[in-house]
């Protein structure tokens, strides 16, 4: 060890000579691992937003109760407030009704002014335990004087099945990501000692253990992965910052999770990673060329 840090400098002057001996191979390695990695970073973080909106919708999961007009309206949340997975009850009348129609809409709720009358009914908005949504809408529909019961469950059940979709591609990518940067990190090493073989040549005839004369090219494939892996960082912050300005501006009802934390998480899951594979590429690359 103490062998390695004394001759730290000797090992980055020959990382330094080996990356420009073939400078052109290896800036597009670096780009296309960029890239690579990229595109693991971003499908990451989309499933990681997608969770973080199912369980915010699971969080506020309601149903909308609408009952005949002749019925007394506690009646049918005493009852209501009975059934298993119930957390809690809110009677919203006409008025109510209609101002929460109209900041849903926005500007589209000038329709409303066409009409003579308030066109909204009243009716309970029931919070609920989302696992047992359809035994409380059969519940709840059975007790006399209910009209309608509306849920959202098919909204979520379309959300859950997009989750779904992305963490299968996610896993996808992940083994592609894995398979092509072994592939062009080996390559990469490959290529490097064998415009050095002369130079591996002397240093074998002086001497020279294997490790030292193999560390500058593990650690050649180290720098580059890990370079990509920042680069990839650097592209996922300025289109993350763009999605969440769009849609704070467009879209203020949809709940995102927080710009730092996943950022921070993504940046983590991709430098362990692209060390990983670096290492794992470096050593491959090696172990191919050992005659």
């Amino acid at each position: 060890m103490k062998v390695i840090v004394r001759n730290t400098g000797y090992f980055f002057r020959e990382i330094k000579t080996i990356v420009k001996l073939d400078l052109l191979s290896n800036i597009f390695s670096i780009i296309s691992l960029s890239f690579i990695f990229f595109l693991l970073s971003l499908i990451f973080s989309g499933g990681n937003i997608v969770e973080h909106m199912i369980t915010a919708i699971e969080d506020e999961a309601q149903i909308s109760v609408y009952y005949s007009d002749d019925i007394d309206v506690t009646i049918i949340g005493s009852q209501i407030k009975e059934i298993s997975g119930i957390r809690d009850i809110l009677y919203i009348d006409e008025t109510e009704a209609k101002a929460e129609m109209t900041e849903i809409m926005g500007e589209e709720s000038r329709i409303f002014e066409l009409f003579d009358h308030n066109p909204f009914d009243p009716y309970i908005k029931v919070k609920i335990e989302l696992d047992q949504v359809d035994t409380i809408v059969e519940e709840v529909s059975s007790i006399s004087g209910v009209e309608l019961v509306r849920d959202n469950k098919e909204i979520l059940d379309k959300l859950k099945d997009i989750s779904s979709l992305i963490s299968l591609l996610g896993l996808l990518i992940v083994i592609a990501v894995s398979v092509a940067t072994l592939i062009i990190t080996s390559h990469i090493i490959r290529q490097g000692i064998y415009l050095n073989k002369e130079q591996i040549n002397t240093l074998r005839l002086l001497g020279a253990p294997e490790y030292f004369i193999r560390l500058p090219f593990i650690l050649e494939g180290l720098l580059m992965t890990i370079l990509s892996g920042l680069m990839s960082n650097i592209m996922l912050f300025v289109v993350l910052k763009y999605i969440y300005s769009q849609t704070m501006s467009f879209l203020p009802f949809i709940t995102l999770p927080k710009f730092n934390g996943i950022m921070t998480l993504i940046i983590l899951i991709t430098l362990g990673l692209s060390f990983a594979l670096g290492l794992i590429g470096s050593l491959f690359g090696l172990k191919s060329t050992n005659k």
